[in-house]
């Protein structure tokens, strides 16, 4: 029998990556780590930042060893940041959760090339509107953190992603093109329960920020729980 594949997989914190992360696990991959990357700054090309800071939660939470770099997010150069990053670990490939975007497959699979790593994209190119239903029907927990284009209003942050938020974001990309599933940084989301889970994340302290027509909310304090525990 072929040894099973050791793998990297790259997280955020948000939906996509752990839908990647899931789907790289019912494929079978062995995921050795979690990686993720921190920016300086927020209009990181790569990079997820809006409540970043959670991922140590997100990785105790999967109880899955979590390697963490920093990238000053400079177009480009945050490649090699995580190219230095992910030399480090003893695996075979990277799964991350591009679902269309070009800019992020192609400079991912870059890395990987240089590396001899295999790039692996179990959600490239799958339609946005099915895999935001799939969320919803394997009961993963995802709140919208972060609102950044014309259609969206305060009462967004920190609305959960279900049927009902789903219909709202196919209106808007009906009326706006906004992407259904934020990949051109029309909204960012945080997982807070996800069926590989073995704790669930509970946010204690949360703020909410709103300037013009774009918003954030900013966790302030947060705790893992047992999937039992109220709350």
């Amino acid at each position: 029998m072929a040894k099973i594949l050791r793998v990297a997989s790259l997280i955020s914190g948000g939906k996509d990556s752990a839908l990647a992360l899931y789907r790289g696990m019912r494929q079978g991959y062995e995921i050795e780590y979690l990686v993720a990357m921190v920016p300086e700054k927020e209009d990181s090309w790569m990079f997820h930042y809006p409540n970043i800071h959670l991922v140590d939660l997100f990785a105790e939470a999967a109880n899955i060893r979590l390697c963490k770099g920093k990238t000053k997010g400079i177009k480009e150069a945050e490649l090699e940041d995580l190219k230095l990053l992910l030399k480090k670990l003893d695996v075979k490939g990277i799964i991350s959760g591009a679902v269309s975007s070009e800019y992020q497959k192609t400079r991912i699979e870059r890395i990987c090339h240089d590396l001899h790593l295999t790039s692996i994209t179990p959600l490239w190119h799958e339609d946005p509107l099915k895999l935001l239903r799939e969320l919803v029907d394997l009961n993963f927990e995802t709140i919208i953190v972060g609102v950044y284009a014309y259609g969206f209003t305060r009462e967004w942050l920190g609305r959960t992603i279900d049927a009902e938020t789903i219909d709202e974001l196919v209106h808007l990309n009906r009326e706006y093109q906004i992407s259904m599933v934020g990949e051109g940084g029309e909204y960012e989301t945080l997982v807070l329960d996800a069926p590989f889970f073995e704790k669930k994340i509970k946010l204690l302290e949360v703020e909410k920020t709103w300037e013009g027509q774009s918003g954030y909310l900013s966790v302030k304090d947060a705790t893992v729980l047992d999937k039992g525990s109220p709350g």
